[in-house]
């Protein structure tokens, strides 16, 4: 005996002609894309929950994805404010001026990252320019360079 099993798709109702066996229905399902399924505010939580890379690399998986993670500001602020512990100045001046969350993420990450190196004391003991490694180097200004100093100065 046929059952026709309807189920929800993006786009239409659907149904599909199977056996009474409800697991072929359920293994069909799993191949469906979560944000089709679960209500955006699902979703947003789930993406939420990814590390930076994670998130940038979701953003990249799908049209789907990429629309939900690009248009949510509050999915970029948890990390931008991770950042914000060893840049405040920096993330700040760019709300300040209406950038949002994830330009400010992206304008001040590879800043917070070189210069969190240099203040946990990673290059202290560089006896020359040649032993510094690839992408510890990045424009800063003197003010951060002056708190660089004073941390090497405290060690």
């Amino acid at each position: 005996m046929m059952k026709k099993i309807y189920k929800k798709n993006k786009n239409t109702w659907d149904f599909l002609e199977d056996s009474t066996n409800f697991s072929d229905v359920r293994n069909r399902r799993l191949g469906y894309d979560f944000v089709e399924i679960l209500p955006p505010e699902i979703s947003l939580q789930i993406f939420c929950q990814l590390d930076l890379k994670s998130l940038c690399n979701a953003a990249v998986t799908c049209q789907a994805w990429n629309h939900i993670i690009e248009n949510c500001d509050q999915l970029w602020r948890n990390h931008c404010m991770t950042v914000r512990t060893i840049c405040q100045k920096e993330i700040d001046g760019d709300r300040g001026v209406g950038y949002s969350w994830k330009v400010t993420l992206v304008r001040n990450y590879r800043k917070g990252y070189v210069k969190k190196q240099w203040l946990s004391g990673c290059y202290s003991n560089i006896l020359s320019s040649t032993e510094l490694p690839a992408k510890s180097m990045y424009p800063l200004d003197a003010e951060t360079w002056g708190e660089i100093l004073e941390a090497e100065l405290e060690r």
